[in-house]
């Protein structure tokens, strides 16, 4: 069910009129037959030029008004999916075999496997239904510089559009994950501007591939981001919501140190966006149930999510990868986003 926010000419109409309201009540202008009025009086007499920057802030507050009202009244916005739904990703980038399951099987062999782990989700806790999706690395960290030396490649415009119709075919949603390199956010989401206007795509930000304030290149270090980066994202993707009357988008935001996030307290809800701060770590079920409870739990925002690594997760000697039981009886609070790489 999409948000019915109002057409577009009854925005701009309703922020004309605060604008209006705003402004000084104009002097009397001369009757037609006073042909003596000055050139001053002819400049003044001109309407009043309109800033339409003004214009578009006047209703993005308006919408957020109303979108804060529908909260306050039913939890949530119409077609939110958290919390009514646990979402289970396939993670990965559809041309490379190493970034994870998305891409390191053929698709048909890797639906396949993806449908048996849906259906262990759905026995695992029948009272949530599952969300289906795809997470695909669609600005990705470069260890080579790059033209512009900013260490990050984006998928083709082909590549985005297949990854996209393989979620259609299969009922899914999918999420476009960003890894900026030594690039900012501001520089790279306007680039999927166009595939976020589809209902299905939302969106993931990695702050392990965040360098510009470490200086080096992916890699080297581990990267982070601010408060302030983390609401540039809502913030971006909350206005995408409001101008194409589109259900709240969901985002993801990668996570396994102390460093990878800064100020989390400073992070803004947004009832268009629905933040899910996620748990990446690699390693034996011990040490994953102390990350997610160090750096999710107990530093919470608003969702939270969970990583299984299908040939990391098993290396520790000991180790296994956890099923959806243990995930669910084991982690505090239970996770409504799960991803398999």
């Amino acid at each position: 069910m999409l948000i019915s926010f109002l057409p577009r000419h009854a925005v701009v109409a309703a922020a004309l009129g605060l604008l209006a309201a705003s402004l000084p009540a104009c002097k009397n202008s001369p009757s037609e037959g006073d042909k003596t009025g000055t050139a001053a009086d002819s400049i003044a007499a001109k309407p009043a030029p309109i800033d339409t920057i003004k214009l578009k802030a006047l209703a993005m507050r308006r919408d957020s008004l109303r979108a804060d009202s529908i909260v306050k009244k039913s939890g949530q916005l119409p077609g939110a999916i958290l919390p009514g739904h646990r979402i289970v990703a396939f993670y990965g980038n559809i041309r490379s075999k190493g970034m994870g399951i998305l891409g390191r099987e053929p698709k048909d062999q890797m639906f396949r496997k993806f449908e048996k782990v849906l259906a262990e989700w759905r026995a695992a806790d029948p009272s949530l239904p599952v969300q289906p999706a795809l997470h695909n690395v669609t600005i990705t960290a470069q260890g080579a510089a790059g033209k512009d030396g900013k260490y990050r490649l984006m998928n083709s415009k082909a590549t985005i559009e297949e990854v996209i119709g393989w979620a259609k075919e299969h009922n899914c949603i999918i999420f476009l994950d960003v890894q900026v390199g030594l690039s900012n956010l501001r520089a790279e989401l306007p680039k999927l501007e166009p595939y976020l206007k589809d209902p299905i795509v939302h969106m993931g930000i990695d702050p392990e591939f965040a360098m510009e304030t470490k200086g080096v290149r992916p890699g080297k270090k581990i990267g982070t981001y601010d408060a302030k980066d983390v609401n540039y994202a809502v913030n971006f993707l909350a206005r995408i919501v409001s101008e194409n009357h589109l259900p709240p988008k969901v985002l993801t935001v990668h996570r396994f140190t102390q460093g990878m996030i800064s100020n989390y307290k400073n992070i803004k809800l947004d009832p268009r966006v629905q933040i899910v701060m996620h748990m990446d770590g690699w390693g034996s079920p011990t040490l994953k149930k102390d990350s997610y409870h160090d750096y999710i739990q107990t530093q919470p925002v608003q969702y939270t999510g969970f990583k299984l690594f299908y040939e990391y997760d098993i290396k520790p000697k000991g180790s296994h990868l956890m099923t959806p039981t243990e995930v669910l009886t084991q982690l505090n609070p239970k996770p409504l986003y799960i991803q398999y790489q």
